[in-house]
């Protein structure tokens, strides 16, 4: 992705470099906690075909190496295995395959259900009932060990899940950031339809991560899942 495109939330353009490019990639996140298998988000639909890139493309993710489904059989799992989907947002390379798991519970914020008009008994509409987490005033706490957040901003219903495992925490975040570099410099992307509630929630994000041990699982970048394999935790 170009730098425009990483940091054009905030950054003026003339303030950006157009030689500076930094990696991307699509990958989501699944949780065997030993009592259940929860997805975070669920990637494109399967049928999607590659994007080619183009000349000046803000942003391309890569040739697709697996679809979502052939990427669950590569982790040993099967739809079937899978209890609980945890979406942060609508967008379709999120919410693509959540027609694989009509018997899992989707917990997914009301606003995001209403817009996207999700039926049947296993939504489960989100209203961050459960008080502050942390330094988050609104959660939903879907296990013991993990917690939804209200973190609007990337969209009107957006949220942000995070999983405690001893002393770290592990927090699929969507799109709050399309790189970690946006983290790191404190800048948002160009795609939000709130930018006010987006600037704010990335200023959450940041102040968790300095007081939290954190590693940071972002969707469109390759640190997302090299953060996840070495237990990185996120410096700021």
């Amino acid at each position: 992705m170009t730098q425009t495109f990483a940091f054009g939330g905030t950054r003026d353009k003339a303030a950006c470099d157009p030689n500076v490019t930094y990696p991307s990639s699509l990958q989501n996140f699944l949780i065997d906690d030993g009592k259940e298998v929860i997805l975070s988000d669920t990637g494109l639909p399967n049928n999607s075909q590659d994007i080619l890139p183009k000349q000046g493309s803000p942003l391309w993710m890569g040739k697709k190496v697996a679809t979502f489904e052939e990427a669950l059989a590569k982790t040993g799992y099967k739809p079937e295995d899978i209890s609980k989907i945890v979406v942060t947002h609508k967008h379709p390379d999120h919410t693509g395959e959540l027609r694989m798991f009509p018997h899992a519970k989707i917990y997914i914020s009301q606003t995001e259900a209403d817009i996207m008009k999700l039926t049947g008994d296993n939504i489960v509409r989100v209203n961050f009932t459960d008080g502050p987490y942390k330094n988050f005033p609104e959660s939903q706490r879907i296990t013991d060990t993990l917690v939804m957040v209200r973190a609007e901003g990337h969209t009107k219903g957006n949220s942000v899940s995070i999983l405690q495992d001893g002393d770290i925490y592990y927090m699929f975040h969507g799109d709050v950031t399309y790189t970690d570099a946006a983290l790191q410099e404190d800048e948002l992307s160009v795609i939000f339809e709130d930018k006010e509630k987006a600037r704010e929630t990335l200023s959450r994000v940041r102040e968790f991560c300095k007081q939290n041990p954190t590693v940071y699982c972002s969707t469109h970048c390759p640190e997302g899942y090299l953060n996840v394999e070495q237990k990185k935790i996120v410096k700021l």
